[in-house]
């Protein structure tokens, strides 16, 4: 969505989706995921996009396809679903002779060559994104830098494109081999996966000490080689990159020595088994879940660390109520959904909150948060 918009000031651009209703959405000028500066966009900006659910009309005059269905990490296969990935790119190479594909999706290092091969073609092109949750088409606007994994004309091409529609001028552009613009993909989220895993086990021996978690953070962060960012402990790290990238570097370490990696990963694991232990300790009647979300702002509940915490105080027989107005159904893990705050909060013994809000200051004595800076 956000690469939509961003491409749309400048370029006709089609979304295709197989999904009518967001279709719909897109085609009456409204965002289909919660972002305000793309929704900012659609209702202010002179934009040419258009959606559909017509595979050749989106694919046949297009000179560039981007391809950002998602990839979810397969434990059974160690490695991520690239299913979807494969079929946009066999279709759209059938449909366009001409097109550059540029793949938008995360996917496994040295996938991009496998397709090439497979394909027989050098027109599919990685380049990977680096986006926030909520703020997605802030940091196109604005971004970190921009990887293309090819050096054709046709990909130089492109990164024109991103550097024309970007609010921010003089954008580092790095170009590479798609399998090293894979490999950065998964680095870089698994260093910050790696940083938020470091802040939330200095909490856990905080915690498990009886010490300010606080006053030691800072006493780190004020290290300038550490910096004051990424450090406020949570639950664990969730939504839809970490866990997977994680998981998926891990896969690809599988003939080559590692021990950071899988730590990485397994600690993960451990935060939310030491959460749910300090909650479980507290012996309450009625636990509650306010919002499933990963963070704030943001619609998107896959893999949000506060889920597992639910699951782990479920399974040893708490009642479990999830307060989440964003959501439709009476029930999320057979456990009961409400949207009446006041209710919810008199209901419950103990509130847990990833992100501590003003609309809980009320009940602050029944909150558990390791929010401690008020911020993701």
């Amino acid at each position: 969505m956000s690469m939509a918009v961003l491409l749309a000031q400048h370029n006709d651009v089609i979304a295709l989706d197989i999904d009518v209703s967001r279709v719909e959405l897109i085609n009456q000028g409204k965002s289909t995921v919660v972002d305000t500066e793309i929704e900012k966009y659609l209702s202010e900006k002179e934009l040419s996009l258009t959606a559909t659910l017509d595979k050749e009309e989106a694919y046949a005059r297009a000179e560039f396809i981007v391809v950002a269905t998602p990839t979810d990490y397969d434990p059974e296969t160690n490695y991520f679903d690239t299913s979807s990935v494969e079929s946009v790119i066999e279709q759209s190479l059938a449909a366009n002779e001409t097109a550059l594909l540029i793949i938008k999706s995360t996917v496994p290092v040295g996938f991009t060559k496998l397709m090439m091969d497979k394909f027989q073609t050098e027109r599919i092109v990685f380049s990977p994104e680096f986006l926030r949750e909520g703020q997605a088409l802030k940091d196109n606007l604005y971004p970190s830098r921009i990887i293309i994994g090819s050096d054709l004309l046709e990909a130089k091409t492109f990164a024109g494109l991103l550097q024309q529609a970007a609010e921010k001028k003089d954008i580092d552009t790095l170009f590479m081999r798609s399998t090293e613009a894979e490999a950065v993909k998964l680095f870089a989220n698994t260093y910050l996966a790696m940083r938020v895993s470091f802040f939330n086990e200095l909490d856990s021996y905080a915690m498990g000490e009886g010490l300010d978690t606080r006053s030691i953070i800072d006493g780190v962060s004020f290290d300038p080689r550490i910096g004051g960012h990424y450090n406020n402990p949570s639950f664990g790290y969730g939504g839809y990159c970490l866990p997977k990238d994680t998981k998926q570097l891990l896969a690809n370490y599988d003939l080559v020595p590692q021990n950071l990696i899988q730590a990485i990963v397994n600690s993960n694991t451990t935060r939310k088994d030491f959460i749910a232990e300090q909650i479980i300790a507290k012996q309450p009647q009625t636990v509650g879940i306010y919002r499933l979300a990963m963070k704030a702002g943001s619609d998107n509940f896959r893999s949000s660390a506060v889920q597992g915490v639910m699951k782990r105080i479920k399974a040893k027989g708490f009642e479990v109520v999830v307060y989440e107005p964003s959501l439709d159904e009476t029930h999320f893990f057979n456990s009961e959904v409400t949207h009446e705050l006041d209710g919810f909060k008199s209901r419950c013994d103990v509130i847990i909150a990833n992100r501590m809000v003003s609309e809980l200051n009320d009940v602050s004595e029944k909150v558990f948060t390791r929010d401690l800076f008020g911020n993701d």
